[in-house]
């Protein structure tokens, strides 16, 4: 078994799938609605990783703050439920990763600050069988960097948090592992680079699903 863990964690948006293009296109179709200025992919990619009502926040004008803050972020999940398989698509050699996984007995979560709706959605339409749980976000669980929904999802799987490894591609996701207690390895092919995660403590980062595989030891 891979490492000896017993199951494999994973973040969705920059880890898995690369969902930039539809939460942008989801962050503009929201801001053009309500006549506020549009921003760039960059931007965008910046804002991610905390949850869709920060994200939002960040890309309204005046934040939460904002008079008709409520209505902009319903209307940006409501258009982004509708729209996020337009562009979103595994990242290469995650498919085959995930297969290696599942080959080799290790049960494989999806964990992410992404609505729940949405990440039941993806992980299915994207990974069906490969992934076992996918757990997002919703009332009573706190969000991560909050270790609740990875010691949720272990807890399902029945596996003791040291005996398990999360992964991800955000400094969120280096400070979840270790808020988990967890081992954590963090992936430089998504929203994040090499000098970002080094810089929030990232012990252990892949530049490839196969470079992820030889750490997880298969």
């Amino acid at each position: 078994m891979a490492q000896n863990y017993q199951a494999v964690l994973f973040d969705l948006d920059g880890t898995l799938l690369n969902t930039l293009q539809d939460l942008a296109d989801a962050t503009n179709a929201a801001l053009a609605a309500f006549g506020l200025p549009v921003r760039t992919v960059d931007e965008v990619r910046r804002f991610v990783g905390n949850g869709v009502r920060l994200l939002m926040e960040r890309a309204v004008p005046g934040g939460a703050q904002h008079p008709q803050f409520e209505e902009i972020l319903a209307y940006f999940k409501e258009y982004y439920a509708a729209h996020c398989r337009v562009n979103t698509a595994p990242y290469p050699g995650v498919l085959p990763m995930l297969e290696t996984l599942q080959a080799a007995g290790v049960p494989v979560a999806v964990i992410s600050n992404k609505f729940d709706g949405a990440v039941k959605q993806l992980a299915a339409a994207y990974f069906g069988p490969r992934v076992a749980l996918a757990v997002g976000e919703k009332p009573g669980v706190r969000k991560k960097p909050a270790p609740d929904a990875v010691l949720h999802a272990l807890d399902q799987l029945g596996v003791a948090p040291q005996r398990a490894v999360y992964i991800g591609d955000s400094d969120v996701d280096v400070a979840t592992a270790r808020n988990a207690g967890t081992d954590g390895i963090a992936v430089c092919w998504g929203f994040r680079s090499r000098q970002e995660l080094e810089a929030a403590g990232a012990a252990r980062i892949a530049q490839s699903p196969e470079e992820l595989l030889g750490m997880l030891g298969l």
